[in-house]
């Protein structure tokens, strides 16, 4: 096992490459949606979201598909659960606290209101496909794994909805594109290579964080599923995390609310589907707890997106929905 302060350095450092890399990949994304015409909370919800969820997508389809140790397959359920957990609680409550730390406020204009009671939306078709997911994982039955199909095909549903939205006020001017700084507009093929290559860039350090917090675990004394549950979300999630804060720093508020609701949207759907596919699909008690936790935190955000009006300490006290159920989930493991 590597020793600790090793450990603790790659660990901070890959949390550096990946911010820097996220740099790259929301200045190319965002220019990819200008091209593409797609409207600034479809580059947010879709474009960004999908590139972002990508790489945990492909991490819960290794552990569930090709493992054939239960504990790996375990990992991969908890990261399902943990995913969603981790995006409605210490993703905007991350947004919060970037607005607080910069003293910015969330604008109140009649168009904004109009966006947060979209993204209401996007809040309310979570927390019914998301009490489905954990509905199925309280009963056994023989034909389970054949409903992955529609949590795929809601996704693809939501991909459409949001694809025909069109195109929307941007919130501010886009910066150039770093591969093309001298060119006004750069091309398309530019954006995507740009894209493309941070993408990559995040995953491989990403992956890295990840191994870190495996190696950090066990010198900590944590077991696997708390892990799972309470560390490796947190990483697999930190690319939109990163995103949030690189958006609300530029002051682009919408992109950043609109990355956090398309990649729980991506994460309530696409893992589910693979872990109906590949495991039992069955949720112990601290996955419940999960569970709840979840629930909960998106529910308090529908309420507030559907009033059209959202506080940045709203926002901020996300955060301790997720240090409850870390404490619950901490008490779970002392009493174990």
């Amino acid at each position: 096992m590597p020793a600790l302060p090793w450990t603790i350095a790659l660990l901070l450092g890959s949390a550096v490459v990946i911010y820097l890399s996220c740099e790259f990949f929301v200045n190319g994304v965002e220019w990819i949606g200008r091209r593409l015409s797609v409207g600034e909370k479809a580059t947010g919800t879709v474009l960004a979201a999908f590139g972002t969820a990508l790489p945990e997508s492909v991490v819960t389809l290794v552990a569930v598909a090709f493992s054939a140790g239960a504990a790996s397959k375990a990992l991969g359920v908890g990261a399902a659960l943990g995913g969603p957990l981790a995006l409605s609680t210490i993703a905007y409550a991350t947004v919060g606290l970037v607005l607080i730390a910069t003293r910015q406020q969330l604008p109140r204009t009649a168009e904004i209101r109009q966006d947060f009671r979209h993204l209401s939306r996007d809040q309310g078709w979570f927390l019914l496909i998301f009490v489905a997911k954990v509905a199925l994982g309280l009963i056994a039955f023989a034909w389970k794994p054949w409903l992955g199909l529609l949590f795929l095909g809601a996704y693809g549903l939501y991909l459409r909805q949001e694809m025909k939205g069109g195109g929307d006020m941007e919130e501010g001017e886009l910066e150039p594109l770093r591969f093309q700084p001298g060119r006004e507009t750069p091309t398309l093929a530019a954006a995507a290579l740009q894209t493309g290559l941070a993408l990559c860039v995040i995953f491989a350090a990403s992956r890295l964080f990840v191994t870190q917090l495996e190696h950090l675990g066990p010198a900590l004394g944590l077991k696997p599923q708390l892990l799972a549950l309470l560390l490796s979300p947190i990483a697999t999630e930190l690319p939109e995390t990163m995103n949030a804060i690189i958006w609300v720093r530029q002051g682009k508020h919408r992109l950043a609310l609109a990355n956090i609701s398309g990649a729980m949207m991506i994460q309530a759907t696409v893992p589910t589907a693979l872990g109906l596919f590949f495991t039992p699909w069955m949720l112990d008690t601290p996955l419940r707890v999960a569970a709840i936790a979840t629930a909960v935190a998106v529910a308090v955000m529908f309420a507030a997106f559907a009033r059209g009006v959202i506080s940045r300490w709203l926002l901020a006290a996300m955060g301790l929905l997720y240090i409850g159920f870390a404490g619950v989930l901490v008490a779970f493991h002392m009493a174990g």
